[in-house]
């Protein structure tokens, strides 16, 4: 199996993870608070459910999604970005919002289908690689899903399909500090990390001074700003410290990494 044909299958297994998840839960459930402030259990839904389907937009009709990015952009000086991504959501009962979710990410899945390697699919920053693209939406149904996790007291076991986001993770380090008008400190840092099956996984030169080593599931909650590094068992050097407290491993504007929770 290709690389891109391996996203593909991962984005639906991870989304399915998150969907036995929430469709076992209680009408209440829905309203428990997450830590994202401000949403709750069904909010972060509907982030996933209006973000997977202008991805389906994105890349069968450019031209409506690029519309549609205009008026979010113009709703963010007026009702706001919450309103206006999920206002309509939040109008719907759970079991309509898991089926309005349910049907995004098929459209997005039969979109998907037709991406190839040298694709560019347009989105709300630069263009982005077929590859990034769907690594992205993994990244945001896992991040998302981790938010749900902790706030329904669920267990979702790790997989190595970590592996993409841990990338994701480690090649936007530059990002992290771009993102804050920073400029990130010369160095190089190596990753090593332990997959969820045991596996070794590295990145960056073996000659370096500076290795960032744990589990992939610390790294990745880190890089998704759902842990403060300190209440994992990640071990750093000083470069990879600097980093991991500005780590953002997705779009948008600066975001604050979350404070160590109180035990």
């Amino acid at each position: 199996m290709g690389e891109l044909d391996a996203l593909r299958s991962d984005l639906v297994a991870e989304q399915g993870v998150l969907d036995a998840i929430v469709a076992g839960l209680a009408d209440e459930e829905w309203a428990l608070p997450t830590p994202s402030p401000g949403w709750n259990v069904a909010d972060q839904i509907g982030h996933l459910a209006y973000f997977d389907g202008t991805a389906a937009t994105a890349i069968t009709d450019p031209e409506a999604f690029t519309a549609g990015v205009q008026a979010l952009y113009a709703a963010a000086g007026g009702a706001g970005l919450d309103a206006f991504t999920l206002d309509a959501f939040r109008a719907l009962p759970p079991e309509r919002q898991l089926e309005a979710w349910r049907f995004n990410r098929r459209v997005l899945a039969e979109a998907a289908a037709v991406l190839t390697d040298g694709a560019r699919v347009t989105w709300y920053g630069p263009p982005m690689g077929a590859k990034s693209f769907l690594t992205a939406r993994l990244m945001e149904v896992w991040a998302h899903g981790a938010d749900i996790v902790d706030a329904v007291g669920a267990t979702r076991q790790a997989t190595d399909r970590l592996r993409h986001i841990a990338q994701l993770g480690y090649i936007t380090r530059g990002w992290s500090y771009e993102v804050r008008g920073q400029v990130a400190p010369e160095g190089e840092i190596r990753l090593v990390l332990t997959s969820p099956s045991g596996q070794t996984w590295t990145w960056g030169p073996d000659d370096t001074a500076e290795t960032i080593q744990g589990s992939a599931e610390d790294f990745c909650l880190v890089v998704t700003q759902r842990r403060h590094l300190d209440e994992t068992l990640l071990e750093v050097g000083e470069l990879g410290r600097h980093w991991l407290l500005r780590a953002q491993a997705f779009a948008g504007g600066p975001s604050d990494v979350p404070a160590p929770r109180k035990s």
